[in-house]
């Protein structure tokens, strides 16, 4: 009975994760990523906070994990970002640094 639930719930939300990416705007995101994140960013890892995306010990190797953690951060700093917003966001950063299929 497990093994069915795994696969009914699997099957349910691989259309969510097919391409996650799809319907956010990187314009948008790109704004939305400069106006709540880089100062964040840049004090946890110096510079303009970029390279939080770019580090050696990247926390983020998929695209679940993408948005999981843009999720997590827009909770996490009271954002408020909706969720269209948070794709939004997604789209800009995997366009312009992790390049996910």
């Amino acid at each position: 009975m497990k093994s069915i639930l795994a696969v009914t719930l699997l099957l349910a939300t691989a259309p969510l994760y097919a391409a996650p990416f799809d319907k956010g705007d990187p314009k948008i995101g790109k704004t939305l990523v400069d106006k709540s994140c880089l100062s964040c960013h840049a004090s946890m890892v110096g510079g303009d906070g970029s390279k939080i995306y770019t580090r050696a010990d990247r926390k983020v190797k998929n695209p679940q994990q993408l948005a999981a953690r843009v999720a997590a951060c827009n909770a996490n700093t009271g954002a408020n970002w909706f969720p269209q917003d948070e794709l939004h966001v997604e789209a800009y950063l995997n366009q312009e640094y992790y390049k996910f299929k």
